[in-house]
């Protein structure tokens, strides 16, 4: 009798386990409406937009290419996710948005931003259209004088946005997170039914 109780506990344990939603690692922004478009330039010189990358994940990162330390992290971490995702990795377009306009022009953007991955794609616009993409998307950045004019620094948020193969934008990816856990997040983005 405490052999069929056990068993019948584990099934029901096993069956449990099975109707978990899935979680994610990431801050859950599904509930959001803010955040649903854009319109860029690539550092290929192409007009982007949100849905010119249905039917991938997309991590959109805002940054400049001067940043010292939050930036090259970031994009290192999104370099080492891709490497975890494997063949999934083609299903994933990871953007960086550039907050600096004046200094990152589409010849620096196309240095920078693929020396992490050659898929990776940089993003600018005019300080105009910048200013209302990070407003739209709640992202703060702050020029910071330096010793000269032409070497400020720039404060800004830290997080990725993580947007569905649908172009719903549904995670807050967090600075600093182990690239295997933005691997799990993204590959839980790809599997759900489209």
């Amino acid at each position: 009798m405490k052999l069929l109780s056990a068993l019948l506990l584990s099934i029901a344990l096993l069956l449990a386990g099975c109707s978990e939603p899935k979680r994610f690692v990431s801050t859950d922004l599904s509930m959001v409406d803010w955040g649903k478009d854009f319109s860029l330039t690539d550092h290929k010189g192409q007009p982007r937009r949100l849905a010119d990358f249905r039917g991938k994940a997309v991590v959109l990162f805002f940054g400049y290419t001067q940043c010292p330390d939050v930036c090259p992290t970031t994009l290192t971490i999104m370099r080492d996710a891709m490497t975890l995702l494997g063949e999934d990795a083609k299903r994933v377009q990871v953007l960086f948005v550039t907050v600096d306009p004046a200094r990152d022009t589409p010849q620096l953007l196309a240095q920078y931003v693929p020396a992490f991955n050659p898929d990776f794609l940089g993003l600018y616009a005019d300080e105009k259209t910048i200013a209302a993409l990070a407003k739209d998307f709640k992202v703060f950045y702050a020029k910071q004088p330096g010793s000269t004019p032409d070497t400020y620094s720039i404060d800004h948020s830290t997080g990725s946005y993580a947007f569905d193969p649908n172009g719903k934008l549904r995670l807050l990816l967090r600075h600093g997170e182990a690239p295997a856990n933005v691997a799990a997040d993204l590959k839980l983005l790809l599997s759900e039914k489209q």
